[in-house]
């Protein structure tokens, strides 16, 4: 044998003795060693993998030792003969497979699962700009605290406590952790048996309504909302009401007067982002106590208002409990760890308990005890707090560049946080175009048909997100995206040559703009003012309380009017023709197309007819 059995890698993270185990194992169950194959000699095997014959000899007793090899006296090893006949019933499957596919004909399969839901593709990670929400580049994962967690339950003494038949008890450590050190946060405040661990924020919304939603009853539900819960809530039987949404959140009135279960996400809700203030909070609350319905709240992103102060988790201000609380350990952990909780009262999680164990019963141990410990250390804790920074890092870029690029084209859902953006674009932009050209310059974005029920009132709406998408491709991500919808949109657009107004000259430019004040909303629906002074200097405030502010300059060159803020835009010098129409002023690039318009009032109004 002169070529070698397989190749190593020198970046694995396997140990070189790790790797060489695991090439032979594959070669064995593969049957590219078939049962009776001699192996190489200890030294030949090294010379061909180049490296040391004592790793060699240690990953060849390993295997040794399981059973994969065995030695034979003055010969060498040989792979150890474990065949056996065919696969059970692998003849009768090959040969009948068609005939049984007959008996299938006619049955009817409930449809469970799937739904008309946007797919991510698994190649997601190779676009260069993946604005989606919900998935996570890898290089925010905390691997060495995690693993630092993972040893400590490792230990001995913590192995004996998970690996051993527990029931269908949680791990009291994660239990503790959650009671003493997450829910606090939140302002929730609760015994050990009102929490319940759950795989997956998913699994707490399935078991709330498995328990409480029923035949004869009413569940409503935001409209945008969550697909999976709609789905849920359809296999139970329950009648669905579907609640809309304003920029405050679910709207409450008297169409819930008559339901007797609801499902809402007030912190960033789902889709939209839009966060429920505490006086609406407490409106819901008065209403489900006037007319008896319980309250699910699904409170999965809780850890990202960049704007304000987060608000008490609806749990926390219900003084009858009729508050169901759902959450997750932190969303970039959870995919790969699928830990979630639900706090309730004690017979409701009691109950929710044994229905958990009728589907997969507790979620692993193991990764109880490990998470127990990563929150312990502290490592939660910072990890929160960095990832905090990130996504408040990228969702201001976002927003900023929304802001630069779109201001004439989109508003967004108002927000103060969230790591997506709920988009409204042009009436007559068809978005389903838009998503497949934009995939084709590596750019995905997420159409949200699937958040509403019917169908039809989103065509020209999509979302925008920033947990995949590193801080500095979002600009230029942006950008390219705004290219392609005004390209999409320019058979409907303003251009300076169809224009209505008047066409500013130089003179009328100096004029006019010295000393007027500018109104306008930001792409995000803030009010914002924008000061000329007479000496070029240009004041801008945006906000409600006037807490975005920024300073620039403006001049004449030409017959355009430049403009320059010191943070704004980039810091980016822009020259635009200017046109004003009545008590609006309009801007063009140099290539006439549209920029964005406001209504400005001038000092010195004069005689443009």
């Amino acid at each position: 044998m002169t070529e070698p059995l397989f190749y190593l890698d020198s970046d694995s993270d396997l140990s070189l003795q790790q790797q060489i185990r695991q090439k032979l194992v594959s070669s064995i169950s593969t049957g590219v060693l078939p049962p009776g194959a001699k192996l190489p000699s200890s030294r030949k095997l090294a010379e061909q993998l180049g490296v040391a014959r004592n790793t060699v000899v240690a990953a060849l007793q390993q295997l040794s030792d399981e059973g994969f090899l065995v030695s034979k006296q003055r010969s060498g090893l040989y792979v150890c003969d474990h065949r056996q006949a065919k696969p059970i019933g692998a003849d009768y499957v090959a040969t009948n497979r068609s005939k049984l596919r007959k008996h299938w004909k006619g049955k009817q399969i409930t449809n469970l699962g799937g739904g008309d839901y946007f797919r991510i593709p698994p190649d997601w990670h190779q676009h260069p700009y993946p604005f989606l929400d919900g998935v996570f580049d890898n290089t925010l994962f905390p691997v060495n605290e995690w693993r630092e967690a993972n040893k400590q339950a490792l230990a001995v003494r913590d192995v004996i406590e998970w690996s051993g038949y527990n029931g269908d008890a949680d791990d009291p450590l994660l239990v503790e952790e959650i009671r003493t050190k997450i829910l606090p946060k939140r302002g929730v405040i609760a015994s050990a048996d009102e929490i319940l661990i759950t795989i997956g924020i998913e699994q707490g919304q399935n078991i709330c309504c498995q328990l409480l939603a029923k035949q004869q009853q009413t569940v409503a539900i935001e409209e945008p909302g969550n697909p999976f819960m709609r789905q849920i809530i359809q296999q139970t039987g329950a009648g669905i009401r579907y609640q809309p949404i304003d920029h405050q959140g679910l709207v409450v009135d008297e169409r819930l007067n008559k339901i007797d279960l609801l499902y809402c996400s007030p912190s960033h809700q789902i889709p939209t982002s839009v966060t429920m203030p505490v006086s609406r909070r407490k409106e819901l609350l008065e209403k489900a106590e006037q007319h008896d319905f319980i309250i699910i709240e699904d409170d999965i992103d809780c850890e990202s208002n960049f704007l304000e102060s987060p608000h008490p988790a609806l749990y926390s201000m219900d003084e009858q409990q009729r508050v169901i609380y759902l959450s997750c350990l932190s969303q970039v952990l959870t995919p790969g760890l699928r830990l979630g909780f639900l706090v309730a009262p004690a017979e409701i999680v009691k109950a929710a308990r044994r229905l958990r164990r009728s589907m997969v019963n507790h979620p692993p141990r193991n990764n109880q005890r490990a998470m127990a410990y990563f929150i312990s250390l502290g490592h939660y804790d910072a990890y929160s707090r960095q990832i905090h920074a990130i996504f408040k890092e990228r969702w201001n870029a976002l927003r900023d560049a929304l802001n630069h690029y779109l201001h004439d084209a989109i508003v967004t859902a108002p927000s103060h946080g969230g790591t997506s953006y709920w988009i409204e674009g042009p009436e007559h932009l068809n978005i389903n175009t838009l998503v497949g050209e934009a995939s084709k310059r590596g750019i995905l974005i997420e159409p949200v048909d699937h958040y509403f029920a019917s169908k039809g009132p989103a065509k020209n709406c999509f979302r925008l997100g920033v947990s995949s998408i590193p801080v500095d491709k979002i600009r230029s991500g942006i950008e390219a995206l705004s290219g392609l919808i005004k390209s999409l949109s320019d058979a409907n657009t303003e251009t300076l040559q169809t224009t209505t107004g008047h066409i500013l000259s130089a003179d009328e430019l100096q004029q006019t703009l010295s000393g007027a004040v500018i109104f306008l909303n930001t792409v995000y629906n803030d009010p914002c003012t924008i000061e000329l002074h007479a000496d070029g200097l240009m004041i801008g405030r945006a906000g409600f309380a006037n807490e975005d502010c920024d300073q620039g300059r403006w001049w004449i060159e030409g017959d355009f009017w430049h403009r320059q803020w010191q943070q704004w835009a980039y810091g980016e010098a822009l020259a635009l023709r200017t046109v004003i129409d009545g008590e609006q002023i309009k801007w063009f690039r140099l290539d006439g197309k549209f920029v964005d318009s406001a209504i400005i009032k001038v000092k010195k109004p004069m005689n443009l007819d």
